[in-house]
């Protein structure tokens, strides 16, 4: 066969071509159903679990969030005490669900009603299972800390949320077990799969396991720790939600919806430790979560159902929360110290020096009552324009409200009451808590008189301190605490403004560079010149 040139040209080029690699088809992951099938894994845990559960008297704690995972495992404990003998059924199992009263609204009203139903049906079926719905204690709950208190929104640096919301309630509930009986099993939804963290952890409990299946809690003593799907994948789950029917008549297909409306797929779990994921990694958690930039499953409920966007006040609010500055913070710390911190800063030409600010404090009583008056308005617009099941919408419960109103007036010496008028101008109703004369010295109109003769909000605020530190004391026999107090009003409050606090505080930290000497009598009396601690 003779070729030209450019045939030859040609058959060169296809020489010089590497050989093409075969096509290569995805490699399925590994599933728990591989070794023994669907039906025989699940019969097998069923099995164990029912063994596990007749082998002592200890009674059992199942973490249920509403999620998946949870829902898996209180499914397989389910079936296995529905196989049981009603005569071997004595052992009880507390299923807990942590509200943390910031849930998603649509979440948490799923949870509710999968709370009662399982209870209903618990008894129907005469299994010893019994619901509980936990909630942090009223000084512990997201808005007391953040309008009562002025606790900054929830950050990588200061997540105070966790620990109150999650997982004391839990662990109240589980150490009052323990004290009842001695040990407590817990029974959680944690799979390996669910982070590399997570596989870690859980493996390391692994080598201290106790009766086979039984690993210690870290933080917890005396609670052992089953996990029945932990060598479950996410599709696993799925596949095992969707081929067994809910025991207890709860929709697993309108579980799915649930998941399918959001964007990752992902849960908040029962939180009884700091490893444990919690709502800042997960996709159904709370709704005023600012440990993430964006809240991606309730922008995607409402984006994927109109009947959804009533929820758009409380995106809006959130992403306040998220933004909010400085600007709405005092420039003293908790316990009224001023301390500071160097940050670096370009200027306009340029270059980059180090300039001195004041650490933010809590958020001012302005900003708290903005908080608070804008989460009442969209409780009341959510009730106007929501669905039926968001007519009694309670983003702040009454004893909540009552809790805000108590340290605004009592701790912080806010002796005004701003909360009533706040709640009758967002809702269009009177405020139903009682008065609190006790603890008001001064009248409305005398208020505005002593803040006119005040003349800036300090200045306003020591004297109203100071006002209010001599009333409570006046009926006392022995003024026990009175100096004390009265020299915490005047540290906290003596100063002009944040740039007089700030060169205060260069003086404390510095006295030979400072602009103005430490001379002041307040400052130098009981040892007021150091270091304050962070609060």
């Amino acid at each position: 066969m003779t070729t030209t040139s450019g045939d030859q040209g040609v058959l060169d080029g296809l020489e010089q071509t590497p050989a093409r690699k075969p096509l290569s088809l995805p490699i399925r992951p590994r599933s728990a159903f591989d070794d023994l099938g669907f039906a025989a894994t699940v019969d097998a845990l069923v099995k164990q679990t029912q063994q596990l559960y007749l082998a002592d008297g200890v009674p059992w704690v199942v973490g249920y969030s509403g999620g998946k995972d949870s829902t898996a495992t209180l499914q397989l404990v389910w079936l296995a005490i529905k196989g049981l003998e009603p005569e071997q059924r004595t052992k009880p199992i507390h299923v807990i669900s942590t509200d943390t009263l910031v849930e998603n609204p649509v979440v948490a009203a799923w949870v509710m009603n999968s709370l009662d139903v399982l209870g209903k049906a618990a008894q129907e079926q005469e299994l010893p299972i019994t619901p509980n719905r936990l909630t942090p204690a009223v000084n512990d709950t997201f808005w007391v800390n953040l309008i009562g208190r002025g606790y900054p929104a929830p950050g990588p640096k200061f997540r105070w949320c966790t620990e109150r919301l999650k997982i004391k309630p839990s662990n109240t509930f589980i150490r009052n077990m323990v004290r009842a009986h001695g040990e407590a099993i817990l029974v959680l939804g944690t799979r390996k799969a669910e982070s590399s963290a997570r596989h870690a952890r859980m493996a390391a409990l692994e080598s201290r396991r106790v009766r086979d299946l039984l690993s210690p809690n870290g933080t917890l003593p005396n609670a052992l720790v089953y996990s029945p799907v932990e060598d479950w994948s996410n599709d696993d789950v799925w596949t095992f939600l969707m081929q067994t029917a809910n025991p207890w008549g709860h929709s697993n297909k309108e579980l799915l919806t649930m998941y399918q409306s959001g964007s990752e797929d992902s849960e908040c779990p029962l939180v009884v430790d700091t490893t444990t994921p919690s709502c800042g990694d997960s996709r159904f958690g709370c709704w005023t979560c600012t440990l993430v930039d964006q809240d991606k499953s309730m922008a995607a409920m409402v984006s994927n159902d109109e009947e959804k966007e009533w929820m758009l006040p409380l995106l809006e609010l959130r992403d306040q929360l998220n933004t909010a500055g400085r600007e709405k913070r005092d420039f003293r710390r908790m316990n009224g110290s001023v301390q500071l911190y160097t940050r670096t800063e370009r200027t306009a030409d340029g270059k980059q020096e180090q300039v001195e600010l004041t650490i933010p404090g809590p958020y001012t009583q302005d900003a708290r009552a903005e908080w608070l008056t804008s989460l009442l308005k969209a409780q009341a617009w959510i009730r106007q324009n929501g669905p039926d099941y968001v007519k009694s919408l309670e983003l702040i419960t009454p004893a909540e409200l009552e809790e805000v109103r108590r340290i605004w007036v009592v701790d912080k010496h806010e002796f005004e009451d701003r909360l009533p008028a706040i709640y009758e101008e967002a809702l269009g109703e009177p405020y139903p808590g009682g008065p609190l004369d006790e603890h008001l010295p001064l009248g409305a109109d005398m208020i505005d008189a002593l803040r006119e003769v005040a003349g800036d909000a300090l200045h306003f605020e020591l004297v109203r301190e100071l006002l209010d530190i001599e009333q409570r004391h006046r009926a006392q026999v022995r003024r026990a605490g009175l100096f004390d107090s009265l020299g915490k009003a005047l540290r906290k409050g003596f100063y002009d403004d944040e740039n007089d606090a700030l060169d205060r505080a260069r003086s404390r930290k510095n006295p030979r560079a400072a602009a103005t000497p430490v001379n002041d009598p307040i400052l130098v009396a009981d040892g007021w010149i150091r270091e304050e601690s962070a609060e």
